[in-house]
């Protein structure tokens, strides 16, 4: 697989790289070091938790009795 170096942009190919997706175990280790230095980020939920619970409660009315609850308790 070929692929660009997320850190030099360097090309890279998963059969000649030891270190894919990165070119080399220097770009890998940028990497992780910007990982714990907290200069990367996940980002925030795409649904927050209001939306989740009104989508849950919509579900719950549309259910009829018979029908089995699938909630994880």
């Amino acid at each position: 697989m070929k692929h660009r170096c997320p850190i030099c942009k360097t090309a890279t190919d998963s059969d000649l790289h030891s270190a894919f997706p990165f070119c080399s175990e220097r770009c890998r280790l940028l990497d992780l070091g910007a990982w714990a230095s907290e200069k990367y980020v996940v980002s925030d939920p795409v649904f927050d938790e209001a939306e989740l619970d009104e989508l849950d409660r919509d579900a719950d009315a549309r259910r009829t009795p018979d029908e089995p609850d699938d909630t994880i308790h």
